[in-house]
């Protein structure tokens, strides 16, 4: 593995499972530092912790509510005391799915202020020193829900098309931050379609209709996704590790759809 994070500081919100361990895993694995964020017991936090450790470098676990600003200044000044912060991944994420006249109000205050208010104080805390250094690297996790809409989610269509925009701002802000050379100050959003997670095993087994797994997940995905195969965690973990790359320098404001050509459509 190249190790060309050696000696870089991650921050991966949302990362004690799913996408977001598998992104804080395949950025230790390139050498980073990694500081994780997210829910769970102290077992599991301790099983992410030692996951990612596992992938070869430094962890540490760093609570906070991310519906709370002032949690989240708390949570940046932490990371920023363990070691000078260089990526920046907020994959935390909610969603509720009901009609538009049925949300109630507080998922759609929940999903705005973890989806997309969150990424904001995040940012806004982690690219000025960012652009100090000359490097730095914003990857913001929205969905193919942050490019089209899809009925029942309101809420969550929303904060995904609101940090696909936000997203572009900032990248705008700092495009001209650092050098080739040093790599520069880069923020963009991966889109994942369907994605491989223990959560959507309930709608894959309903579709079945007695056949086998693999026909269960094309019946899933064939009125969307026309690839008819989801991405794996890791996928999206590997875009998220080469758009770290100083290569990647002037890769910036783009919304990369990782769906299977449901966005091509």
């Amino acid at each position: 593995m190249d190790r060309f994070l050696q000696g870089r500081t991650a921050l991966v919100t949302g990362s004690t499972s799913g996408i977001g361990l598998a992104i804080a895993r395949a950025l230790a694995a390139a050498g980073a530092r990694v500081a994780i964020n997210g829910l769970g017991s102290p077992e599991q936090i301790d099983a992410a912790l030692a996951s990612v450790r596992e992938a070869g470098a430094e962890a540490c676990h760093f609570g906070a509510d991310l519906r709370r600003p002032e949690e989240i200044a708390a949570l940046m000044a932490q990371v920023q005391d363990w070691g000078t912060l260089d990526v920046l991944v907020n994959c935390a994420g909610i969603q509720h799915a009901a009609p538009l006249a049925e949300q109630p109000t507080s998922k759609w205050d929940d999903i705005i202020a973890i989806n997309l208010s969150a990424a904001f104080h995040t940012m806004q805390q982690a690219l000025p020193g960012m652009a100090e250094r000359g490097y730095g690297r914003v990857v913001n996790i929205a969905s193919v829900h942050g490019l089209v809409a899809s009925k029942n989610k309101a809420p969550y269509v929303a904060s995904k098309f609101g940090i696909v925009g936000l997203s572009k701002v900032a990248a705008l802000e700092y495009a001209a931050a650092g050098s080739r050379d040093s790599g520069g100050v880069t923020v963009n959003c991966v889109c994942p379609g369907w994605v491989e997670t223990p959560l959507i095993e309930p709608q894959v087994q309903a579709h079945r209709n007695g056949g086998s797994r693999d026909d269960g997940v094309r019946a899933l995905l064939e009125e969307k996704q026309p690839s008819q195969r989801m991405s794996l965690p890791e996928d999206i973990a590997a875009m998220v590790v080469w758009l770290c790359r100083r290569e990647a320098h002037n890769l910036t404001g783009a919304a990369l759809p990782m769906d299977g050509a449901w966005t091509a459509q």
